[in-house]
């Protein structure tokens, strides 16, 4: 996935040359069907290679929709399980996240996702609420079809980090919440002002709670959520997805009351958790609520990507001059990714 990198970097160039003297509109489109390629061939390794099993729980709507995506977090494959969800309504190339401001040192990528329409944000007094409005409102005042992806934790819950869930904990009680055991309180800020922004282009929130199966040691405790690497070695044979849809116009605008909304979606996150690996009911461990289906991926939705990205990338690598463009590519795309994102207004 990494070795495609310079062969997608080059073919978003060209795409960026020929749309620029067309609306944004048209860009915006094309650079949305690459992405939807290069995201197919990431959804290649992490399910028909892997071998994962995809266990949905709630009905995905079958129609593409304008959304914000709010999940729990434990790990980097959490970014993933978002792609498995957008590519079963067609709108993998629509993804775009809310990341967390140190990740746009990432060589290539964190500069393409921030032209891909993601957004950097800084914890706490940094926030910097008129950035992140300014990039939404271009967006939807261009129609920008929106999957945006957000994790109000804004860190991940790991069972071993025991203080920085005590003092999660700690916060949510001297603020009057609900105490959450399987989940960190989550941050508003982010998913409020992203909701408010965006409002009149939004559909819906898209409320999503994983499970990563085998997490759960001989004595029942919970363990750590597998790594990418983890992952990808096949360490984790099932994903439990619970989904539920809220409408738009179910959320409050207001901030007091939506900050309450979104701490009672997490207690409801927590108790679906708590109930997953501790059930009153013996044979309701391991499952959420409700019914469930094993939702498999065609291969042939993620093997053209790889044979496209494939057969681009190993002719830059069997050549002299190709393996120079190759590693040109890397390093001027990093500094210039680099600085596009640290120094454009």
């Amino acid at each position: 996935m990494l070795g495609t990198a310079p062969a997608y970097l080059l073919s978003w160039t060209a795409c960026r040359l020929i749309s620029a003297v067309l609306p944004s509109r048209v860009y915006r489109m094309m650079d949305d069907h690459l992405y939807n390629i290069y995201q197919s061939l990431v959804l290649f390794f992490f399910e028909n290679y892997t071998g994962v099993e995809v266990i949905i729980y709630g009905d995905i709507p079958k129609n593409k929709e304008n959304v914000v995506y709010l999940s729990n977090h434990q790990c980097t494959v959490d970014w993933i399980i978002a792609d498995m969800l957008a590519v079963r309504q067609k709108a993998l190339g629509h993804v775009r996240y809310v990341l967390k401001d140190g990740l746009k040192w990432l060589p290539l990528y964190g500069w393409y996702f921030s032209q891909h329409g993601g957004v950097y944000v800084k914890r706490s007094a940094k926030f910097d609420v008129k950035a992140m409005k300014k990039k939404l409102s271009s967006h939807t005042k261009l129609g920008t079809p929106m999957y945006l992806v957000i994790f109000p934790e804004g860190t991940r819950y790991n069972p071993d980090l025991k203080k920085m869930i005590s003092d999660s904990q700690a916060f949510a009680s001297k603020e009057g919440l609900a105490v959450l055991n399987h989940v960190l309180t989550p941050r508003m800020k982010a998913s409020h002002v992203a909701i408010e922004t965006m409002r009149e282009h939004l559909d819906a929130v898209y409320d999503v709670t994983v499970v990563y199966e085998g997490m759960v040691s001989k004595g029942a405790s919970r363990q750590p959520a597998p790594t990418m690497p983890e992952f990808l070695c096949k360490e984790c044979p099932r994903v439990h997805i619970h989904f539920e849809r809220v409408d738009i116009k179910e959320i409050p605008p207001e901030s007091e009351f939506f900050r309450r909304w979104l701490h009672e979606r997490f207690e409801i996150k927590d108790q679906m958790l708590a109930s997953f690996y501790n059930p009153e009911d013996p044979d309701r461990k391991g499952k959420f609520p409700g019914d469930s289906q094993r939702s498999q991926l065609s291969i042939t939705k993620t093997l053209p990507s790889l044979l496209f990205l494939g057969g681009l990338t190993l002719p830059m690598l069997f050549t002299e001059s190709g393996r120079k463009l190759y590693v040109r590519t890397w390093v001027y795309g990093t500094v210039l990714g680099w600085l596009w994102v640290n120094l454009s207004p």
